[in-house]
């Protein structure tokens, strides 16, 4: 393992194969090769990083675990080290009187899940990569997940974060009160800043008791807009699930064919339901959900254990995965709309792949409005490719349309960048701008990301 002037104590290696594979996350994104990958292991080593950076005229490339979609973490240019923070994953302090923890941003989502859980205290925000993804990486994109319906994404669990800034300063934003104004909210800034503006080393997040049961419902249905009419007229009814996921019917076609779930082949569409809370209110609140989708034409079945539970989850985390058994390279989006208007949105989506010919297949957070729209493409004919990247622009000019988003969970990094002003405008973009200015004026923080 070689080492660069002045960095001794901090782990670090120059290997190629090293290299090559910290370079690359889950997106479509191209990137440069690195010059190293270092694995800091306290503050005190990021602060030595960036003060060495600083100094060398070298960017620094902030990394959890790389299952990001937008090329947030991909290196631009061959003058940057990798910053990965896989090695500082500890679980600092947990206070269950006050409902908090404190982590480092490495540790995984689900490990922290897992030692909640033994104490009866769950953390909410659940992104389908939770068995892999990091805290840190999460709250870099403001990652959400299922469970956002009705307890919100990452933003809404961040108390504090410790950060090092682009002169080697040690920050701290926010703090451990529940209700806190006192100035500008320095946090909120730093949460879904995609490492652009510090890179984070401890994180105190909140944390709620487990609820005392779950319910969980699959409904079926033959029509894909029905499925979409029924999010909306369960959340505007009196029953707020914890979940509300959506499959389309190729998306349940691809999850078969690569690993069988017994999920039915006949169906347009699929509703993955959770209610959680006490157990006769939760079971009243099933009933209406069940009546309410029969009269749209679902079908509604109940897991009756755990496994049966687990079993139908293990198939909504297994869209992605199976996606690439159809194409190489699919081009994956998480646009987002308001909820009355999925039943239109799931239309024209439709339709934009019958007119392109071009295979689309969603699925995703109907609940929130949040849908991963996947464009089946394949980068080894140009052609193809080049279409399937013009129809990004469509889907983007059909979400704005319906006063939505370009992205809802994955952030812009380097992949959404381009399409950036078609959401914001002239005059948000330069206060941006002179954000990122404020906090890096070198730009050595993950450049090129999220600006062109």
């Amino acid at each position: 393992m070689n080492t660069i002037d002045q960095l001794d104590g901090i782990e670090l290696t120059t290997e190629k194969e090293d290299l090559v594979c910290y370079s690359y996350d889950s997106s479509i994104a191209a990137p440069e090769i690195p010059r190293a990958v270092a694995w800091p292991r306290s503050t005190e080593q990021v602060v030595r990083l960036v003060k060495y950076a600083s100094a060398h005229n070298i960017s620094l490339i902030p990394r959890g675990a790389g299952t990001g979609m937008a090329g947030s973490s991909v290196p631009v240019a061959t003058e940057c080290i990798v910053v990965s923070f896989e090695k500082m994953r500890k679980m600092i302090e947990v206070d269950t009187k006050n409902m908090t923890v404190v982590v480092e941003p490495g540790i995984l989502n689900a490990t922290l899940q897992r030692e909640l859980r033994v104490l009866g205290f769950f953390y909410p925000p659940d992104p389908a990569s939770l068995n892999i993804s990091t805290i840190g990486g999460n709250v870099a994109t403001n990652a959400g997940g299922p469970r956002a319906v009705k307890y919100g994404v990452t933003r809404d669990y961040v108390m504090e974060i410790e950060a090092v800034t682009a002169d080697g300063s040690v920050i701290n934003a926010g703090g451990r009160t529940h209700k806190r104004a006192v100035g500008y909210d320095l946090r909120n800034l730093l949460v879904g800043s995609e490492g652009t503006l510090a890179l984070s080393t401890r994180i105190r997040l909140r944390i709620l008791p487990l609820p005392e049961d779950v319910i969980t419902l699959l409904v079926i249905f033959k029509d894909l807009e029905a499925a979409g009419t029924a999010v909306t007229k369960i959340l505007s009814s009196n029953v707020i699930p914890r979940t509300m996921e959506l499959m389309d019917r190729l998306s349940i076609e691809a999850v078969e064919n690569y690993k069988s779930t017994g999920l039915p082949h006949d169906a347009e569409a699929l509703l993955l339901i959770e209610l959680d809370g006490h157990s006769a209110a939760i079971q009243k609140e099933a009933e209406s959900v069940v009546d309410m989708c029969s009269a749209l034409g679902g079908e509604a079945i109940v897991a009756e254990d755990e496994n049966a539970r687990e079993l139908l989850w293990e198939a909504r985390r297994s869209i992605s995965p199976a996606l690439y058994h159809i194409k190489p390279s699919k081009i994956n989006e998480d646009i987002v709309v308001p909820r009355d208007k999925i039943p239109a949105v799931l239309r024209d989506i439709r339709k934009l792949s019958e007119e392109t010919g071009t295979r689309i297949i969603s699925f995703g957070h109907a609940g929130d409005g949040n849908l991963h729209v996947n464009i089946m493409t394949d980068k080894n004919n140009p052609e193809e490719y080049r279409q399937g990247l013009s129809i990004v622009k469509k889907l983007f000019e059909i979400t704005l349309g319906y006063r939505g988003s370009i992205s809802g969970e994955h952030g812009i990094g380097i992949t959404k960048a381009p399409y950036l002003d078609m959401e914001i405008k002239s005059r948000e973009m330069e206060l941006m701008r002179g954000i990122k200015k404020v906090f890096d004026p070198s730009g050595m923080l993950n450049p090129g990301k999220i600006f062109c």
